[in-house]
């Protein structure tokens, strides 16, 4: 049986003992629950020996209710326990040192994707570091990686750095947010409290969950759009359509799997994907689909897309490549219509000087790669696979599970 963190403080008594006499805070989201179910700020609430004092939100708000990228969240009062709730996605994204007054030791338990641009572990960071300026202890309540431990991406360039970049680290780190948490503190010279309640029984090299257990968890949304484990397992590929004008399927039930537009011929995208790179495509199913968003990018407008499928008994968790899939479907797109406004121009998470995309990948030589109709696989994979190859080195020493 895996156990995450959270479950683990709560059902050994020991495990809490440092915390008796101090203040606490919790960080978290509607994915922050037990084994069955019931909300960490719940369960810590109603422990012996355990001082709430404070609770923080991270992007999409402690309660999960805000939908879309740059919608924040303000301040509250938890009309329950009365204890202030602090929002780090709203007036603030760092906590300030009037919220770092109210506890002594802040446990953090988020879901993670596993991808460099999901936020919740730029947050993990800031803590981290208004932790060290405040002297006050951090505690990473583990939970598992969904994505399992494959690594895919370019490592974040210098000056690159952004809320959906944290640091020189690629899009699919294969990491738990504990083991980033390491990291951090390596990296950045933090001199700094930190503990991780570890999981035990997480496997993640096996089937059929590979990093979720699915016949033991419910899945829970961290945020709005993370609906389904094939989500997580497609998000490192997929979110990199939010720097688009394609539709990465938000206003449909299946956001974040499906990609789109409603004036390409998505039969032909995947025919010359393909004749492309057909072993970039292994792992999982495309299946050509239709659809029509109800808010955002293409609102009622009929899609031609398609859906990646890391569901299917097709899929080969280390062949899986959803970041490739994506830039590939792109490549495509570009050279069947070379005139496409493919890169969509808008201020993001608070990026306002660089393009979307670029800041999605920590730079600009994706996105050229992807310009350039006469750039080949072969030549992405030379660009690419010493960064992969470094961030496994990386993976290997902060492992605290079995070793990747």
């Amino acid at each position: 049986m895996v156990m995450f963190g959270l479950d683990r403080l709560v059902h050994d008594e020991s495990l809490r003992k440092a915390l008796h006499g101090k203040r606490v805070a919790l960080l978290a989201h509607p994915a922050s629950v037990t084994h069955d179910l019931k909300h960490g700020l719940d369960v810590l609430a109603g422990l012996d020996g355990i001082n709430l004092t404070a609770a923080f939100g991270p992007q999409h708000g402690l309660k999960g209710d805000k939908q879309d990228n740059m919608v924040e969240t303000e301040d509250f009062i938890d009309p329950l326990y009365n204890i202030p709730v602090f929002s780090l996605y709203g007036e603030v994204r760092r906590p300030t040192g009037q919220m770092m007054t109210t506890f002594d030791v802040i446990l953090i338990d988020l879901q993670d994707l596993g991808c460099r641009i999901y936020t919740f572990v730029t947050t993990l960071l800031y803590v981290l570091e208004a932790a060290a300026q405040h002297g006050k202890a951090v505690w990473v309540l583990d939970r598992p990686n969904p994505a399992g431990r494959p690594v895919e991406g370019s490592i974040l360039k210098p000056g690159w750095e952004s809320f959906v970049g944290a640091g020189p680290m690629p899009m699919r780190h294969g990491m738990t947010l504990g083991e980033l948490g390491h990291w951090f503190i390596d990296h950045n010279k933090l001199d700094v409290d930190y503990r991780v309640i570890e999981m035990t029984g997480w496997k993640p090299h096996e089937a059929p969950g590979y990093g979720w257990p699915q016949l033991e968890r419910a899945w829970v949304n961290p945020s709005p759009n993370a609906p389904t484990v094939n989500m997580a397992r497609a998000y490192a590929g997929t979110v990199m359509i939010e720097g688009t004008t394609l539709s990465e399927a938000r206003g449909t039930t299946r956001a974040l799997e499906i990609m789109g537009a409603p004036d390409i011929d998505a039969k032909q995208v995947l025919g010359l994907m393909h004749d492309i790179a057909p072993h970039w495509l292994e792992g999982c199913r495309l299946r050509e689909c239709w659809f029509e968003p109800t808010f955002h990018k293409h609102q009622h407008q009929l899609c031609h897309g398609f859906q990646i499928h890391a569901d299917d008994p097709a899929y080969d968790h280390s062949a899986f490549k959803p970041w490739r899939i994506v830039l590939l479907a792109l490549h495509a797109i570009r050279k069947l219509y070379p005139g496409y406004d493919i890169w969509r121009d808008f201020p993001y998470e608070y990026e306002n000087d660089k393009l979307a995309f670029d800041v999605i990948n920590g730079g600009d030589a994706i996105r050229k790669w992807v310009d350039d109709p006469s750039a080949k696989p072969g030549d992405f994979d030379a660009m690419v696979e010493p960064d992969e190859q470094e961030w496994r080195e990386v993976q290997r020493k902060f492992s605290l599970y079995d070793k990747a």
